[in-house]
């Protein structure tokens, strides 16, 4: 059995369907083409060195929810607009792989955060995210109550149009754009960001990833919305618990160069000193 084949994880979009056939073309047997969308977990080959995700972040949360526990490092080719969670670039894609085929990568971790949702005496949600978790109202709703408990002890209750608990991979998602803080993936925490909060003094907030975060949504309107890396949404009932912890499954990431992370984002966000 060939313990060298690369999945392939493909956005619906020409130009990079186009890249996957030139990169099946190139590889052969050695690549296999993975459709998250139609298929299980269980799918995955055995026998995989890693899954090339050939998109934008979204395609990668995708492809991050999909291999749950699996441990099979990731590596972002980016074709999205951003693309935070893609060192690599379609114009390095083939050097990258050559790389990979040689061994000559790194493999750094990302936290995810597990999320769970009691409501009355039933679990109703248990999942991981690698970016974030974020209650929100709807558009025309009163404010979002959101009563935050660390390690069993009241913080505050933030009265807010909502509210984010991100990694530090999700700071430079919907966190970032609220306002939130940039964190580097090495720094071990989870960060508070409320989206627009009633009381001004109510900033971000960062705080260690040993902490485990209790939420209650007592006072909420009832068009309150969990959504999960920005992916799926769920409605919430003011009743319920929502538990959150750094979750005991990383994401690996694959990188070809020490302190890419810094590259990647003075690039994302057009710093100077960025390429």
């Amino acid at each position: 059995m060939n313990t060298n084949r690369i999945g392939l994880v493909i956005k619906n979009d020409a130009h990079a369907e186009k890249k996957a056939r030139e990169l099946k073309i190139r590889l052969g047997n050695q690549c296999v083409i993975i459709d998250i969308q139609h298929s299980k977990n269980k799918d995955i080959p055995e026998d995989l060195l890693c899954m090339i995700v050939l998109g934008g972040d979204g395609t990668f949360l995708s492809a991050a929810r999909f291999i749950e526990n699996r441990g099979i490092p990731l590596m972002g080719v980016k074709f999205g607009e951003v693309g935070f969670l893609a060192e690599t670039t379609e114009d390095n894609l083939f050097e990258a792989v050559a790389s990979l085929l040689e061994g000559k990568y790194l493999i750094q971790k990302r936290t995810r955060l597990n999320i769970k949702v009691v409501r009355g005496n039933e679990q109703i949600i248990d999942v991981d995210v690698l970016n974030d978790a974020v209650i929100n109202k709807s558009a025309l709703s009163r404010l979002a109550s959101c009563a935050v408990y660390l390690d069993s002890i009241y913080l505050t209750t933030y009265r807010a149009d909502g509210l984010i608990v991100g990694t530090p991979t999700g700071s430079t998602a919907y966190s970032l754009a609220a306002g939130g803080p940039v964190v580097s993936p090495e720094v071990p925490s989870i960060i508070l960001t409320p989206i627009c909060p009633f009381t001004l003094t109510n900033r971000p907030l960062i705080i260690p990833d040993s902490t485990k975060i209790e939420i209650r949504l007592k006072g909420s309107p009832e068009n309150i919305i969990l959504t999960l890396d920005g992916q799926e949404g769920f409605e919430m009932d003011p009743k319920d618990k929502i538990f959150i912890k750094k979750s005991r499954d990383d994401i690996k990431m694959l990188s070809f160069e020490e302190q890419s992370y810094f590259k990647v984002l003075k690039t994302r966000l057009k710093w100077s000193g960025g390429r």
